[in-house]
């Protein structure tokens, strides 16, 4: 048994210790609590000079400011790392603080509030939530010890797919129900039901924890005004109470652009079999993965590595800008003043009207969707010059097992393309290693709707090509280094 290759385990709790900005809406939802706190799981891999650091967090997504002040305060922890090695992706809970800064070419809802509140700055919760990351990393580098890993591939029905498409070929996400249901004519795409599991031994072949990838975002709570870590809190309850108390649970959401946790119809049907079953949508999913993974990490075990390759390389790209016509700024600006109008409306009516109750939700969306429109005509404008849109992709070789990230949310057609093209045994698909935004398929541009607009998409159908193309090549290119 070789002693070469070594992992760590650490978790650490990032819930804000004050009221922030939930992310994930274009209304502001200001955090009136805390249902469970969010997690940030840290799993670092050592072998024969190689060494790697993947950090999964309970959060819509990891800006870049995120990011970097993780790896700028890695350095006072630990010396050993390289910063650069350390990817970090979110599982897409809607209930967790924002970490993405406003900007004049934001194509995301973190847009300012438009109304005095008293929260959390985003730029307060990314320092805080970057030293505690950065030290959940040293403490796993710290106890990394002599470790083997087993993978497997089972089936868990979590995501569906939430677009649709009428008898005129237009889609459209949410919103099948009557009259529209007599329009319906397909759901729009695929929908990927796998269930990916990477586990850790010791050297006595003991669980130590176990990576879980599967296609589908964390946000069955996503209206929710209180912290939450949505359907991954259960998930570690369930799977803890079942393999033991001390398991490192990572999650990670593969391809799922234009997936969801609920289904797009029979919603009555789902939800009258949940009260008879008395649980939950969110204890349901939980037990469809402890249930799938109560089947495969039996039979895992059984080909337990403990000298697997390590290779972890990190690759830029320029993808090409989702290209703005003039049409489509010019149709921005003039929804952009629509909804200063809607905006002013509620700030007026606030002068008169006491303040209720989430009095300021309404004012807030008016305020983000004016500044979301403005920014598609600043986007036009600067596309002008600038007509790339650098992306950090991150891959890895663990043994037979390939893991690749990206910053989107991918839709599902790529995913796909790249597990087919790949050269591992399984490839590990993680989506929202980046500040996110969408990156549709070119049947889901063809149908529009949000989600697949130009508006949503800083990179169109031609950047996820690109993508596709050189994840699949760098990946063959660390298989044929050996």
């Amino acid at each position: 048994m070789s002693d070469h290759f070594r992992v760590g385990w650490a978790e650490v709790d990032i819930t804000p210790e004050q009221p922030a900005l939930l992310s994930g809406m274009f209304h502001a939802r200001l955090s009136e609590g805390v249902l469970e706190p969010l997690c940030a799981t840290a799993w670092v891999l050592e072998s024969a000079g190689e060494n790697s650091v993947i950090v999964s967090c309970d959060l819509l997504a990891i800006s870049e400011e995120l990011r970097d002040a993780v790896r700028a305060k890695l350095g006072h922890f630990v010396d050993e790392l390289d910063p650069m090695h350390v990817l970090i992706h979110a599982t897409h809970t809607h209930t967790g603080p924002e970490t993405r800064f406003p900007s004049p070419l934001a194509a995301h809802t973190a847009l300012g509030v438009g109304v005095e509140l008293e929260y959390m700055p985003v730029e307060a919760y990314v320092d805080f939530a970057a030293g505690r990351i950065a030290q959940a990393i040293a403490d796993a580098w710290n106890k990394r010890e002599p470790a083997g890993i087993a993978y497997g591939i089972g089936s868990a029905v979590l995501g569906r797919n939430r677009r649709w498409v009428n008898h005129n070929g237009v889609s459209a996400k949410y919103g099948l129900v009557p009259p529209v249901t007599d329009t319906f004519n397909h759901v729009e795409g695929y929908e990927d039901h796998s269930l990916q599991l990477i586990a850790t031994y010791d050297r006595n072949g003991g669980l130590t924890g176990i990576v879980i990838n599967v296609p589908c975002p964390s946000q069955l709570s996503e209206s929710e005004f209180s912290v939450s870590a949505d359907y991954w809190h259960e998930v570690r309850l369930e799977l803890r109470r079942r393999f033991g108390e001390r398991l490192y649970i990572l999650p990670q959401c593969s391809a799922a652009g234009e997936l969801c946790p609920f289904p797009l119809f029979e919603n009555e049907a789902y939800e009258r079999m949940r009260m008879l079953k008395a649980q939950s949508a969110r204890q349901e999913i939980a037990s469809r993965i402890a249930a799938e993974l109560s089947v495969l990490l039996p039979s895992i075990g059984q080909a337990i590595e403990f000298a697997p390759i390590l290779r972890h390389r990190i690759t830029r790209i320029d993808l090409p800008v989702n290209r703005l016509s003039e049409a489509d700024a010019a149709n921005a600006e003039r929804e952009a003043e629509r909804l200063r109008t809607v905006y002013e409306e509620e700030l007026e009516k606030l002068e008169h009207d006491p303040k209720k109750e989430r009095w300021y939700v309404a004012a807030s969306a008016a305020y983000r969707q004016m500044h979301w429109n403005k920014n598609v005509a600043n986007r036009y404008e600067h596309q002008k010059r600038n007509r790339t849109l650098p992306v950090e992709l991150h891959m890895l070789r663990l043994g037979d097992v390939a893991i690749a990230s990206n910053p989107f949310e991918l839709y599902v057609d790529y995913g796909i393309q790249i597990k087919v093209r790949s050269p591992a045994v399984q490839t590990f698909l993680v989506q929202l290693a980046g500040g996110g935004t969408y990156l549709p398929s070119p049947k889901s541009v063809k149908g529009g709707g949000y989600g697949s607009i130009p508006a949503n998409n800083p990179a169109g159908a031609e950047a996820g090509e690109q993508l596709v193309d050189k994840t699949v090549q760098t990946l063959r290119e660390i298989w044929a280094d050996g």
